[in-house]
């Protein structure tokens, strides 16, 4: 693979000389495909290599020549030059890109030299487009490239190759001096050289790191500058980010990688808002961040640094203080110690040899546990020392010793730690007072009995230190799978696209026994808070509707699960402690309840950074749903102007025509003549009438204006109404008198079965008259819709109610909105249309219209009048216009 930063650097010029070079050495070559672009010393450096034809495609009356991959198969060779990976085939191809038919060779065994340029890599079109405002149009997939066994770079100075362009040498003249002040200016020229080295750098990085892994070679050949920053959460994360960005950025193509290290327990030990934000200031500066697991912190971070061939750690000054330094060590010393031939760079930051203040030392255990533990601590040593001082002579002193050691661990078990060294120093003064010689005193006589009661201490206050630390993480793996267990559901509700606002203030208090929850927001960053969401009410809030907000007097979740400590919702802010939690600017948290220790709030803080991800996700979602609203307006406006523009103007020019004939004075016109010229006006005033109407019904249905005044009707009626316009010839009525009454709107029905008839009319053949017939079901009445003309597909049956279509109409009359509105005005007034196929051919509409519940014959609803009453009145009204049968 010839690569290059631009056309004209010599890239086809480099091939022909490799498979020069190639042929010199006995291999069989030939040249599949080579653009020499009219470049005479391109066509000089083919020379005597055998060329096989190219394959003949036209194109639009153009002859076109593309590689055949036929005859290259058929020839056989050993390498093939293609020239232009990314080029595009001509159309009847049987692949639609170049480099597709180079697999095909290569798939055959025979290998391939080609060439493309940097621009045409599918990873870098944007960076390309941004540099030269030029968006290239063929592409090749970077895998691809990456596939090759060789890359070689063609590399030539911006300043030579716009020289080689001004000599006429890439294109030709008249192309000269266009190409010199667009795509050939020396800073585009310089920015796509660098472009093709740095992804050429990439590449050779990647086969060294192969390389090194297949040689399992672990230590580091600084190749390439990579820098990484050993995060620990602390407050000094940024400082140690932002120095290692610096020193990246000293020497061009540098890498930065920072790298966290997570306890084997899984527990985190670090905040996960903290890491959270290291993550995102390092992928601002442009570096990565990555996790790892490791027992040692200091052996983990070295060996993160060899895998990646690292040149260079940056770590901070421990925050411990220095007594506490000297005695454990520090992950910073260590990492220098380990890191052999890659360089540590130490930081200083305002937390170091700050000493670390011990938070929670506390135990872990519950309150009755630890005063329970507390009065064992002395009541155990005291009964114990009774016992055995009424059996001195019985019970020798490794018994009494082993004994209180069962009680000091007895009351690690219960109480932990601080109560567990308790009741170990008060049984080794009871031992040295009442039981070691000499008694009475605190002294001891064999330096054994020293011993042991030491051993005594050490070994009591080492099974308190792991029963506490035992119950410590126990409580902290509870608490960490709780906390996933919520953001977990969180997440699925996101995912699910429910109400994830209201469903974040509810988890909120469920989750930490809060008395209410609110989510507020606010328009810009000065504007007043509005609630969006909340779990209860307080006196004085108004809550907008639909919010999810409880009444007054309503539970919380945290009182209906009976908390403790969980205050009423209801009443005055005041009355309980209010937490405020910032999102972002125009977002926040109110939380009301009891005090929240800091653990509950690194939790909180995830609670708001998925707040904000599901507030971006419904301010998206109802954008995509505007959008579409306002995609369909827009086809729907785009489509009508297309149509009116023709079906209007084709009435309107036969009525000109018409009145122009019957108004002009040096026409003189017999009855005939003047009675055609009428029936024109007639019929085109029809249609117009016909077009405005349905153009009225379906922008009042698409506003929702059209308000069905819906009663008990005949259909026996409404339906002779519908097909007025025809004769008996071109509609058949097969309507039974004696049907149950349907609930309707009448005017609305009437208009919707003479849009379905006028449709089935204009699609029947000649003398096959439309059927309609009627019948009765257990909760409907089917009116069915009959024409035998060609019938529709069932893709076509899926559209056909939509606006502006004509499917199998031919006569170009009207809109295509007949079926749109009757669909529309059925389902306002209860109804359906379902379009089954005609036996034989053609298309029927099934509509299916309710039943009144009232069966008698007397019938009126909602004070509007009989059944019997006429249908040629309003029946609906949409605001101001009267729906007419």
């Amino acid at each position: 693979m010839y690569l290059g930063a631009a056309p004209g650097v010599g890239k086809t010029y480099a091939m022909l000389g490799e498979a020069h070079r190639r042929r010199a050495r006995g291999t069989d070559v030939v040249v599949g495909l080579v653009e020499t672009h009219g470049r005479a010393a391109t066509i000089t450096q083919i020379g005597d290599l055998e060329v096989v034809p190219r394959r003949v495609v036209s194109h639009r009356d153009v002859e076109l020549t593309e590689l055949d991959v036929e005859a290259v198969l058929a020839r056989d060779p050993q390498v093939v030059l293609v020239d232009e990976l990314a080029h595009t085939n001509a159309p009847g191809s049987h692949h639609r890109k170049r480099w597709q038919d180079v697999q095909d060779l290569l798939a055959a065994g025979i290998d391939v030299v080609t060439t493309v340029n940097v621009q045409h890599l599918e990873s870098l079109t944007a960076d390309v487009e941004a540099i030269t405002g030029v968006r290239q149009r063929e592409t090749v997939p970077d895998q691809v490239v990456r596939d090759a066994d060789q890359i070689q770079l063609v590399d030539l100075s911006p300043q030579a190759l716009r020289r080689r362009l001004a000599h006429g040498n890439v294109y030709r003249a008249e192309q000269i001096d266009a190409s010199l002040s667009s795509y050939f200016r020396t800073g585009n020229l310089t920015a796509l050289r660098e472009l093709a080295l740095l992804w050429l750098a990439d590449r050779v990085d990647d086969a060294l790191t192969r390389y090194r892994a297949d040689h399992a070679i672990s230590g580091t050949w600084p190749a390439r500058e990579r820098i990484v920053v050993a995060v620990t959460g602390g407050p000094e994360g940024e400082t140690l980010l932002r120095r290692g960005a610096r020193i990246a950025q000293r020497a061009a193509g540098s890498e930065l990688v920072a790298v966290h290290v997570l306890a084997t327990d899984g527990l985190p030990s670090a905040p996960p808002a903290a890491i959270a934000a290291s993550r995102e200031l390092v992928e601002s500066l442009g570096g990565t961040f990555h996790t790892v697991v490791g027992e040692d912190v200091a052996s983990a971070v070295v060996d993160f640094a060899q895998g990646v061939n690292a040149t260079m750690i940056v770590v901070g000054v421990s925050r411990h203080s220095r007594w506490r330094e000297a005695l454990l060590g520090s992950s910073s010393a260590e990492i220098a110690r380990l890191a052999g031939t890659i360089d540590v760079h130490l930081v200083t930051h305002e937390k170091a040899r700050a000493g670390r203040l011990l938070r929670g030392r506390w135990s872990a255990l519950s309150r009755p546990r630890r005063t329970a533990g507390w009065v064992l601590a002395f009541v155990v040593p005291a009964v114990l020392t009774g016992v055995f001082w009424l059996l001195r002579d019985v019970v020798s002193l490794s018994t009494e010793l082993m004994l209180f050691l069962a009680g000091s661990v007895g009351v690690a078990l219960v109480g932990g730690l601080w109560p567990a060294v308790a009741a170990a120093v008060v049984s080794f003064l009871c031992l040295n007072w009442f039981f070691t010689p000499p008694t009475g005193f605190l002294t001891v006589q064999d330096p054994e009995n020293l011993l042991a009661l030491l051993v005594f201490v050490l070994v009591a206050a080492a099974v308190a230190s792991v029963v506490d630390l035992a119950a410590r993480r126990t409580a902290q793996a509870y608490r960490a799978r709780a906390e996933a267990s919520t953001l977990a559901a969180l997440s699925r509700s996101v995912l699910s696209g429910e109400d994830t606002a209201q469903a974040i203030v509810t988890r909120l208090a469920e989750t930490f026994g809060l008395s209410r929850v609110e989510l507020e927001t606010r328009t810009g960053e000065r504007g007043p808070w509005r609630t969006v969401a909340s779990t209860g009410r307080v006196e004085g809030d108004v809550l907008p509707a639909g919010e999810g907000a409880l009444a007054a007097g309503d539970r919380t979740p945290a009182e209906q699960d009976g908390r403790t400590g969980a205050r009423s919702a209801v009443g005055h802010p005041g009355d309980a402690q209010r937490t405020e939690l910032r999102v972002d600017d125009t977002h926040r948290l109110s939380l009301w309840g009891r005090a929240l220790p800091a653990s509950d709030r690194q939790v909180l803080e995830a609670f708001a950074a998925q707040a904000g991800l599901v507030l971006e996700y419904r301010r998206l979602r109802e954008q995509a749903a505007q959008a579409a609203v306002l995609e369909e307006a827009d086809a729907t406006r785009t489509a009508l102007l297309a149509a009116v523009s023709h079906d209007l103007r084709t009435p309107l020019a036969s009525i000109r025509t018409a009145v122009d004939g019957l108004a002009s004075p040096d026409v003189h016109l017999d009855d005939e003549d003047t009675d055609a010229l009428t029936r024109t006006i007639q019929d085109s005033t029809g249609r117009l009438e016909k077009l405005i109407d349905n153009l009225l019904d379906l922008s009042r249905l698409q506003t929702g204006s059209v308000r069905p005044n819906l009663r008990a009707a005949s259909v026996d009626e409404i339906v002779p109404l519908a097909i007025e316009p025809y004769g008996p010839g071109v509609v058949r009525l097969d309507v039974p008198d004696d049907l149950p009454l349907v609930r309707t709107d009448p005017g609305l029905l009437e208009r919707a079965v003479a849009n379905l008839t006028s449709n089935a009319v204009r699609h029947s053949p000649p003398g096959e008259p439309v059927r309609i017939t009627a019948s009765a079901g257990p909760r409907e009445i089917e009116l069915r819709i009959v024409d035998t003309g060609r019938g529709l597909s069932d893709e076509s049956k899926v559209r056909m109610f939509e606006p502006f279509q004509r499917l199998g109409d031919t006569t170009g009359e009207g809109l295509g909105l007949g079926l749109a509105v009757a669909d529309g005005l059925a389902r306002a007034v209860g109804a359906s249309i379902t379009p089954e196929d005609t036996p034989g051919g053609g298309l029927t509409m099934v509509v299916t219209v309710p039943r009144e519940a009232r069966e008698d014959d007397d019938v009126s609803t909602d004070g509007t009048g009989s059944a019997d009453s006429g249908t040629h009145g309003t029946s609906s009204t949409s605001e101001t216009d009267e729906v007419r049968g």
